[in-house]
């Protein structure tokens, strides 16, 4: 079973409530219809019912299932904005103020479905960059507790591959976090080893990437993944992590051993950490598009509350996927 099957059978288990803001998209609509039709979860829609149902109609979809609320409308509204109003009003938030965002920003009112507990996890960005997705997020819901940074993920599910948990990986960090410094990767590896625990079930075996292996270069940036793999050991001495390592020695077994003896890492490596953005934006797109791989994400770690990211460039099938892990997230938290 493809690991995205598998996780639309755990989303079934326990059937959460997802909030989905962004109405105006077609792939969002067709999205939410393949959800409720599949059972992986209740589909919230922040919006106007007029025309959400019209476009149903136009895409030939059913919506009958899916829970419209119009900000405009619901009799929690006041209750939303005087909460946000509480939350922001030491970085000047008026009431007011607070009112005219639920009404004008649809991303911060799902949001705040999540933080009241009328939403059990939120996704949306099909149609709005990471940012507009990520600030209301940590606004409102804030960090998980013992978490240092929020970062962003992919689980990549890549098609007849030997490498990583029988071709399941997860990258990070491929949406979020720049130029992370040394703690941060380290914070960021310590994240991803538990999202890889809890999403795919396999014991997570860390790369700290880099374009060298064991000093077969000299520059600042292998310096910033060594000190990072230092900082994960003896921060997080749990993991089973190793650095700096170059791809092909993280998941080749005879590369692993030839370039990096005795690394109990080399060669078996499922989660990859890119030093920078750049290194993890472009590793995954390349591997979605050559190899072939399903990419979910991104995803985020280290919130409160699960919200999740989408690319823009995604098909209604990804929206699916990432509602369905987003659902399994909000199970783990439940727990």
């Amino acid at each position: 079973m493809a690991f995205i099957d598998q996780i639309k059978e755990r989303a079934k288990q326990d059937v959460k409530r997802i909030v989905m803001p962004e109405t105006n998209d077609r792939r969002t609509l067709v999205a939410a219809a393949k959800v409720i039709k599949e059972g992986i979860a209740d589909i919230i829609f922040v919006g106007k019912e007029e025309k959400i149902m019209e476009g149903a109609h136009w895409l030939d979809i059913d919506l009958d299932k899916v829970t419209i609320v119009d900000p405009e409308k619901t009799d929690k509204f006041d209750t939303y904005a005087e909460n946000l109003y509480e939350l922001r009003k030491a970085k000047g938030m008026t009431l007011e103020a607070a009112k005219e965002k639920l009404l004008s920003d649809w991303l911060t009112f799902g949001v705040m479905m999540v933080k009241m507990g009328d939403a059990d996890g939120m996704v949306a960005g099909a149609c709005h960059a990471t940012a507009d997705v990520l600030r209301p997020s940590l606004q409102i819901l804030r960090t998980a507790p013992g978490v240092e940074i929020v970062s962003g993920f992919f689980i990549l599910d890549v098609p007849n591959c030997k490498y990583g948990a029988d071709g399941t990986f997860l990258f990070a960090d491929c949406g979020l976090n720049q130029d992370p410094d040394p703690n941060e990767l380290a914070c960021i590896a310590n994240s991803s080893s538990k999202s890889f625990t809890n999403l795919v079930g396999e014991q997570p075996i860390i790369a700290m990437l880099s374009h060298s292996t064991k000093g077969s270069a000299k520059h600042a940036l292998v310096d910033k993944v060594v000190e990072a793999t230092r900082i994960a050991k003896e921060k997080y001495p749990n993991l089973t992590v190793d650095g700096e390592l170059q791809l092909d020695a993280a998941l080749v077994e005879s590369v692993g051993r030839s370039k990096a003896p005795g690394s109990d890492v080399a060669g078996r490596a499922n989660v990859l950490i890119f030093p920078n953005l750049d290194c993890g934006n472009v590793g995954y797109k390349l591997v979605e598009r050559l190899a072939g791989a399903d990419a979910f994400g991104p995803m985020l770690q280290g919130l409160a509350r699960p919200v999740n990211d989408l690319s823009r460039g995604c098909n209604a099938d990804d929206i699916v996927g990432v509602v369905a892990l987003t659902a399994v997230q909000a199970q783990l938290i439940g727990d």
